[in-house]
């Protein structure tokens, strides 16, 4: 008997029964698949490390995925598992991950195009050299800390230029094994209660102290660290009483816009800048000026827009968004006020905002795409968690984001 089992007709079996039995097979239960060992040690390391891994370390990482017994065919580990974290351990102890992951990722930070097409700086060097130490990140814009490289031919660190790490570029040294900590007041001879790490390198200093009203460095400081521009965090509930004289109060003959729009910003923003009025840099000579007890002329520019406005007398701070709507950000148990940005820096830091970005821009970095779906907000929650309460160690939270992204 030729009985078909396809198709219609008087001696071929249903079609509709056909697509029962499919149905019924589909509806069984199946155990979650994930990518073969091989093929997720893979994509982690270049993930992390920008490069294929070499034999032995994609031996060394699906080891670790597998318990050292990877069967043929085997299955691999669970997104987000203990076992993806270990194996992805491996791939941040590769070169290029300093070399090149680290650096794009933290050379935006340091101009006002976020652009990674810049010399390397001590901005950059340091940061790399706070990841590969295990440094603390909470401290990165309070502390008294700055890497240089030890390689050879390369001209000393100064504070009046960056030839120092721009030779070290290129030159190709290998900033994983090269770089070396020490403080800005030990190498730039900056006064110690001045330094605040990243805010006081010369990278960021020649980018955001430059000209202008030292605002920059407050708002730059917010894009990169809190990952938020001014525009959202506006808040016109805060007192207008240390708003500089430079900000019109009825802009255009409009005072609606003053107290609608300039007030959000100014109203929080004036009274933590001031924490650096006495800061400037020098285009001239190339480097960061600090005058302590004396206000930068650039803080009493524009006096006439309004003259019955704030005139600044110290470095004092007051941070206003402690109370109102960006109590969202999360403050810590800081004082809420102080003097000069390394107390400043300490405020900013120790919120659950600045620890949530710095995770947000490691799975941007690592996953490549922002962190929007229900799955994704979860994952940066629960990894910046882990964050705060394991030190603040930014390493971790490379290895733990690529162990987590979707198709690990």
């Amino acid at each position: 008997m030729n009985l078909m089992t396809n198709g219609t007709g008087p001696r071929r079996a249903p079609r509709a029964t056909l697509t029962a039995c499919a149905l019924l097979l589909l509806a069984q239960p199946f155990a979650p698949a994930f990518a073969g060992p091989n093929e997720q040690a893979k994509r982690i390391y270049e993930r992390i490390a920008g490069i294929p891994p070499s034999a032995a370390e994609l031996t060394q990482m699906t080891n670790a995925i597998c318990g050292g017994a990877c069967a043929p065919g085997a299955a691999g580990a669970a997104p987000g598992s203990a076992a993806l974290v270990q194996a992805a351990a491996v791939a941040t102890s590769a070169p290029s991950f300093y070399n090149v992951t680290l650096k794009n990722f933290a050379m935006p930070w340091t101009n006002r195009s976020a652009t990674v097409f810049s010399p390397l700086n001590d901005y950059v060097a340091t940061v790399i050299g706070m990841v590969r130490d295990d440094v603390a990140f909470n401290t990165a814009l309070s502390a008294d800390l700055l890497y240089t490289s030890n390689a050879s031919g390369l001209p000393a660190p100064s504070p009046a230029n960056n030839n120092h790490y721009a030779t070290a570029e290129q030159n190709g040294v290998n900033l994983m094994s090269t770089l070396v900590a020490g403080t800005q007041s030990g190498v730039y001879g900056t006064p110690t209660a001045a330094t605040a790490g990243l805010i006081t390198t010369r990278g960021a200093a020649s980018a955001f102290f430059v000209a202008g009203t030292n605002r920059a460095m407050f708002r730059f400081t917010m894009i990169y660290h809190f990952c938020n521009d001014m525009p959202t965090l506006m808040d016109t509930t805060r007192p207008t009483d240390r708003i500089r004289q430079d900000v019109a109060r009825s802009p255009g003959g409009d005072s609606r816009l003053f107290l609608n729009n300039c007030v959000g910003c100014h109203s929080g923003m004036d009274p933590m800048a001031q924490a650096f009025a006495y800061y400037d840099f020098d285009a001239t000579a190339g480097q960061m000026v600090y005058t302590p007890g004396q206000v930068q002329a650039k803080y009493f520019i524009n006096a006439f827009n309004f003259p019955f406005g704030f005139v600044t007398p110290d470095d004092s701070w007051s941070n206003r968004w402690r109370t109102g709507p960006n109590t969202v950000l999360g403050w810590g148990a800081g004082p809420g006020s102080g003097n000069g940005a390394k107390s400043l820096g300490a405020e900013l830091a120790g919120s659950a905002t600045f620890a949530q970005c710095q995770v947000s821009k490691v799975f941007q970095a690592v996953c490549f795409r922002a962190p929007v779906s229900s799955t994704d907000l979860a994952t940066v929650s629960s990894i910046t968690s882990s964050f705060t309460s394991g030190g603040y160690k930014l390493k971790q939270v490379f290895q733990q984001v690529a162990a987590a992204c979707p198709g690990s």
